[in-house]
């Protein structure tokens, strides 16, 4: 799944960090919706419900542009039907924030606008996934690798400018309109597909994440590339890393860098042993049963029959044996 992301970079800057090559062979940089870069709030932890930036085809918004041309607009995360009938979205009884790759053709929330064309990328620095261990719960960052230097600069679309790539997620996207009038609002949902072996010791999914400029453009080109075509774009991908985060970011209402800045986990204490159990420990550690000198001479290694138990039994009854000898106090000297 992927309940979590950070998107840091000011409206301008994603826009920059968007730049494409179009058919023509020219680049450029998508613009903003009208009015949607001031929805739009730069953030280190986004959760359900808040808006991000997200890239689609400008031919939903102008009907005579080419559906290669892209536009970002902000979106609600949280995808409403177009045929939602409350007057309130908040009143949508199901989590719509993810919807699972193998089932999306199938259900009517999403299959409407699976093959209406309405596909678009989520655009953000990461996400963030929680793994689940002895009832802890340690958040992950999880991004693109940096960007190395000597990769040509037409590899490098969709980067901040800073060495690193924005992570482009595929999604589909709906315009719910209010029934009593209002600004219709605009909505979508993060596909997600079984987790890679990058991750999958992390969490079971991962967000489906297009990776390069033509997966990206096949994906928001509805016109040219159908639906059966664009599905097999969705699928894992091991181009990923990750680093463990403070648990600050769990709480939605913190948003700061201390959310992706990398920690180091500490290890894991030991239950503290007993004091039979630290002796049966050194028993055990030790080597063969020490030879001390006495007169000039050596002690033997004692025979089991000094332990008062029958050779056949078991080594786990030795030790109960002896443990048991081990709690009893030593026996009083007789004065003669």
């Amino acid at each position: 799944m992927c309940g979590r992301t950070a998107c840091t970079l000011a409206p301008d800057d994603v826009g920059k960090a968007c730049e494409y090559q179009n058919k023509q062979g020219e680049r450029k940089r998508p613009g903003w919706r009208d009015g949607d870069s001031d929805k739009y709030k730069p953030s280190y932890n986004k959760c359900p419900q808040s808006n991000s930036p997200v890239l689609l085809s400008l031919k939903h918004f102008q009907k005579d542009a080419d559906s290669s041309e892209r536009v970002l607009a902000a979106m609600r995360w949280g995808l409403i039907p177009s045929w939602f009938t409350e007057t309130d979205p908040s009143k949508m009884q199901y989590n719509t924030s993810n919807c699972r790759s193998d089932t999306m053709a199938e259900k009517t929330l999403y299959k409407g606008p699976l093959f209406k064309g309405k596909r678009c990328v989520i655009l953000a620095d990461g996400f963030f996934e929680w793994r689940r261990q002895d009832g802890e719960k340690q958040p992950y960052y999880i991004y693109f690798p940096p960007i190395k230097a000597e990769q040509p600069s037409d590899e490098k679309s969709s980067t901040d400018g800073g060495g690193s790539r924005l992570l482009t997620m595929a999604g589909l996207f709906d315009c719910w309109e209010p029934p009593n009038g209002g600004e219709p609002l605009y909505s979508y949902t993060v596909i997600t597909v079984d987790a890679s072996k990058a991750m999958n010791w992390i969490h079971d999914r991962m967000p489906a994440i297009l990776d390069g400029d033509e997966e990206i453009q096949k994906w928001l080109d509805f016109g040219e590339v159908p639906p059966k075509e664009a599905l097999k774009l969705i699928h894992p991908t091991e181009n990923v890393t990750y680093h463990p985060v403070s648990t600050v970011v769990n709480n939605s209402r913190n948003n700061a860098p201390e959310c992706i800045v990398p920690i180091v986990l500490k290890p894991k204490k030991e239950p503290a042993l007993s004091t039979s159990s630290k002796k049966m420990l050194e028993w055990l550690q030790s080597k063969s049963p020490k030879k001390e000198e006495s007169g000039g001479g050596l002690l033997k290694s004692p025979k089991l029959s000094q332990f008062a138990v029958s050779p056949k039994k078991t080594s786990a009854g030795l030790m109960h044996q002896w443990l048991k000898k081990e709690g009893e106090p030593s026996p009083k000297r007789v004065k003669r």
